[in-house]
């Protein structure tokens, strides 16, 4: 823009006016914040204080979530995550009906995942202690129940426990604590060591075991019997009274109850009370062998008469009855104390209360050495075998012979009782079925060509071994020969048979199980372990021990075969091995020396948790 000049010439300058800008306009309203506060997002560069409120509108809550996390730090994230996470958590068995919580806990088959269940929180906890749960574990992992169970239920609860008291979930802890023990070491209680006499090595020689949950009741050459407690292995008492070798020993259990099932309500005496009634006994009757009160309560001979009722008779004619027990045990009939029966090279049976060590029989008639001793479960009665060719039938309540089983032409080597039937293997190659109660031979068993020096009897067949390498399985009915069984080539001189096996253990340092479940008795498994004579075997539904005369005694898994470990230290060699299902005893010679050892598979304390 020009303004004025000169005459002549113009002069022109230049003027700037400055022009200002138009206001800006006011920002669009927002949502409405329903009386919130008003929110401020922080900025990278500035730290702007947090909004107490949101806004109510999904998306911009969202979105103002997101900005916000992208404004922390790894460290504030951290913290977020640990304090959001516990809010997500959500109970889904809490929220489930308490049958259908159940009902989810029964597809686990773990212990251990039980276990940490129960430390979730205090619901999971009482959910997974309900007796239903436990139950099941048992029936997952065979775990023997102590009832009969009619398994009307698949998932009963506490009410279907057989007594009160009675815990589904202490049983399962307790055995498969044993079932682990088992795989992976127990404790050894106590280690005996007897030196030789004379330095003669075959002195202390172990002739035979017997074992249940009180007891172990060991027989040796030099003519004593030791008695050890089950529970803690320390020798309670040398029996004494045999003037030679005992070669054969039995343990009749504490309690039990007569064949009509009617228990005897005896009170157990006590050891200082039974031996204060002996030395009374004595005195009074000038040192006479009299039965001492206190042996006669062990008996069971305080029973009145009218208690042993006719329909006893009836239940002890049963067939097949109950076969004996592979530990050389039996059931009582009652009486209050244990007692042991013993025989040997002195031709003299004797029965011994174990609370006292006093011996109330002695039983002769034997004319040679006693090889072999069995009791009937519930019943005072023992059946022995001798080298006199005779068996003979014994009343051990009441001191007496009641009959001898006559036939045999040879040395009785071995028998095994069932119900009221004993079958008996002999060096004259035949075995002999006889009814105890009446004396009769029922079938004479022959097929062997050799001498026979194991047998076994289930009450429905009957198995034997012999020098002629073979095993031959018996219809006990009939009398007929199922089957020869091949594959020893040695004597077979051990053999165990239950209901669906038989397992045989041979000089060959074989052992060999058949399937009884098929008519072909097939071969489940054949063992080559030991490099010597198989001295021990016995089995049950899952484990398989077995002893050898090189000095080693293995575990194995009954259903699969497979060496698990070995149960004790190598040793010159092994004479007797036996074992419950939570207790075992190793007769071994050590260094010269015999060793005894017994060991537990317990838990540390009763009812301790394995995790």
């Amino acid at each position: 823009m020009l303004a004025g000049g000169s005459s002549g010439n113009a002069t022109h300058s230049t003027v700037y006016i400055p022009v200002v800008s138009p206001p800006t306009p006011a920002p669009s309203p927002g949502p409405p914040n329903d009386g919130h506060l008003p929110m401020m997002l922080p900025s990278p560069e500035t730290s702007l204080p947090l909004a107490m409120g949101l806004p109510q509108n999904p998306f911009l809550r969202r979105q103002y979530l997101t900005a916000l996390l992208q404004t922390c730090t790894p460290s504030e994230l951290l913290f977020i995550s640990t304090t959001i996470a516990p809010l997500l958590k959500r109970d889904f068995l809490y929220s489930l009906p308490p049958e259908l919580a159940l009902q989810v806990l029964s597809f686990i088959s773990r212990p251990k995942t039980l276990v940490r269940a129960m430390r979730v929180s205090k619901y999971w906890y009482k959910l997974v202690g309900d007796e239903s749960v436990w139950r099941r574990m048992c029936l997952i992992h065979n775990v023997p129940l102590p009832f009969e169970d009619d398994g009307s239920s698949t998932f009963p609860g506490p009410w279907s426990s057989p007594s009160p008291t009675f815990s589904y979930r202490d049983h399962f802890k307790y055995h498969y604590t044993v079932g682990m023990n088992w795989k992976y070491g127990g404790r050894l209680l106590r280690s005996h060591r007897v030196p030789a006499v004379n330095n003669n090595p075959e002195s202390c020689v172990v002739t035979s075991i017997s074992l249940d949950k009180d007891w172990v009741v060991v027989g040796l050459a030099n003519s004593r019997v030791h008695l050890f407690r089950a529970s803690t292995g320390v020798l309670a008492r040398s029996l004494v009274g045999h003037e030679l070798g005992v070669w054969a020993v039995a343990l009749v259990s504490a309690g039990g109850k007569w064949k009509n099932g009617r228990r005897q309500k005896q009170r157990s005496t006590t050891e200082d009370e039974a031996l204060s009634d002996i030395v009374e006994e004595l005195d009074i009757c000038g040192g006479s062998p009299k039965i001492p009160a206190a042996v006669r309560t062990a008996l069971g001979l305080d029973v009145e008469d009218d208690e042993l009722l006719d329909e006893d008779c009836e239940d002890a004619h049963a067939v097949p009855g109950r076969p004996s027990y592979a530990t050389g045990a039996t059931d009582g009939w009652g009486q209050p104390n244990s007692l042991v029966v013993s025989g040997g090279c002195d031709k003299v049976i004797r029965v011994w209360d174990t609370m006292t060590g006093y011996c109330a029989h002695v039983l002769q008639g034997h004319t040679s050495t006693v090889r072999c001793i069995k009791v009937l479960h519930n019943r005072p009665i023992a059946v022995s075998g001798s080298r006199d060719s005779t068996l003979r039938v014994w009343d051990i309540q009441k001191g007496k012979m009641l009959r001898v089983l006559a036939g045999h032409t040879q040395s009785v080597r071995c028998l095994d009782v069932c119900g009221n039937r004993v079958v008996s293997g002999s060096y004259d190659f035949t075995c002999r079925l006889w009814d105890i109660d009446t004396g009769e031979c029922l079938h004479v068993l022959r097929g062997h060509f050799h001498q026979i020096y194991s047998v076994g009897f289930d009450g429905v067949r009957i198995a034997s071994g012999g020098l002629d390498t073979t095993v031959r399985l018996w219809d006990a009915q009939t009398g007929d020969c199922l089957a020869v069984l091949s594959g020893h080539t040695a004597l077979v001189c051990q053999l165990q048979l239950s209901s669906t096996r038989l397992a045989t253990g041979g000089s060959d340092g074989r052992v060999i199980t058949f399937s009884l479940k098929d008519k072909t008795y097939p071969i489940v498994h054949r063992i080559s372990v030991h490099g010597s004579s198989v001295t021990a075997l016995q089995f049950d539904r899952d484990f398989l021990v077995t002893g050898g005369n090189d000095g080693r005694v293995y575990l194995f898994d009954s259903r699969t075969g497979e060496q698990m470990r070995e149960l004790c230290e190598p040793c010159d060699c092994v004479w007797k091995v036996v074992f419950t299902s939570d207790t075992y005893a190793v007769m071994c010679r050590r260094a010269g020396k015999t060793v005894m050892e017994i060991w537990t598979l317990k838990p540390k304390e009763i009812g301790e948790i394995t995790s």
